[in-house]
């Protein structure tokens, strides 16, 4: 045999194992991947059952209980099993559009002072993002405490005023670390693009890099307003709860994470029902602010797209 036939004998025995390493490899990649889809979609379903349960067990509970003059008249008198909760309906949406109103500005300038303002080694920019992260897990409480002290013994009164500054205190570092990390996620050779036709810094931040990230902005707050919407410690302690619609900013309001508290509390079947009803309320208004806001920012892209 020819020293040419056997290298033509090696090169096709050694392209055959080569083959067949790439096939092994190819069919152990595949089925690896299926293994770890398989996982994920277990995983799925395991967080979605615990959320699903509770979801059916609110509406199955809650929905007798809902009628026109359940959401629109006062609370009746203990045990009797009549009334509504119209003034919690209309105390909650006071509340948090008014912490909204408070916190949302804050935390998106702050946002954008983290992201496109501060320097890497900024040591004020450091306290403000560790200082966010630790708001961020404080127990709910011990804001509804602090709010106590400063604004219902200084005013002294139960007020709206001290329910919304407790909520924002909330929805601040929420707002200002998503805000944060979505305008870093917008390509800096948008910035570039801007600078080099000699658009002000603050005018690229605002109408360009700000408008790129409207999703993630507006995510991070349908997330914060979700939150403060269900908190019921710190309204304890701000706006007490009464019987009454809103007479003023500065006088106490109701609002459904308490009157849901007082109802279960209750040793009555009627109120139990009226309980599961205000919860159901509850979770439908935060559904109807995150398909109201997705929607939005669903258009906002589609907006930006065409004129981009």
């Amino acid at each position: 045999m020819s020293s040419k036939t056997k290298e033509n004998n090696n090169y096709t025995k050694n392209r055959k194992n080569v083959q067949e390493m790439m096939s092994n490899t190819s069919n152990k990649k595949i089925y690896v991947n299926k293994l770890v889809t398989i996982l994920c979609i277990c995983c799925i379903i395991i967080a979605i059952i615990p959320l699903g349960s509770i979801l059916f067990e609110v509406f199955k509970n809650g929905y007798s209980a809902i009628s026109f003059e359940f959401l629109t008249q006062k609370p009746g008198s203990i045990g009797s099993g009549k009334g509504g909760i119209g003034p919690a309906i209309q105390g909650t949406l006071i509340v948090v559009s008014s912490a909204a109103l408070i916190a949302v500005p804050v935390g998106v300038f702050a946002g954008i002072y983290l992201s496109e303002y501060a320097k890497s080694n900024n040591k004020f920019a450091f306290a403000v993002r560790f200082f966010a992260d630790v708001l961020t897990g404080l127990p709910s409480i011990i804001v509804g405490i602090v709010s106590y002290v400063i604004i219902v013994i200084s005013i002294g009164s139960f007020s709206v005023v001290a329910g919304a500054f407790s909520l924002s205190l909330i929805m601040i570092p929420l707002v200002t670390r998503i805000t944060e990390e979505s305008l870093k996620m917008v390509p800096d050779p948008i910035r570039e693009a801007a600078h080099s036709l000699g658009i002000p810094k603050w005018k690229i931040t605002i109408f360009i890099v700000l408008k790129t990230a409207t999703s993630g902005v507006l995510t991070g707050i349908v997330l914060s307003i979700a939150r403060i919407a269900g908190e019921t410690a710190p309204l304890i302690m701000t706006i007490l709860g009464t019987s009454l619609y809103f007479s003023s900013f500065t006088g106490p309001v109701d609002a459904l994470p308490l009157r849901i508290w007082r109802l279960a509390s209750l040793p009555y079947e009627s109120a139990h029902a009226s309980g599961w009803g205000a919860a159901m309320i509850l979770i439908l208004l935060i559904l109807v602010l995150n398909v109201g806001l997705r929607v939005l920012a669903r258009k906002q892209n589609i907006a930006t797209s065409r004129d981009t």
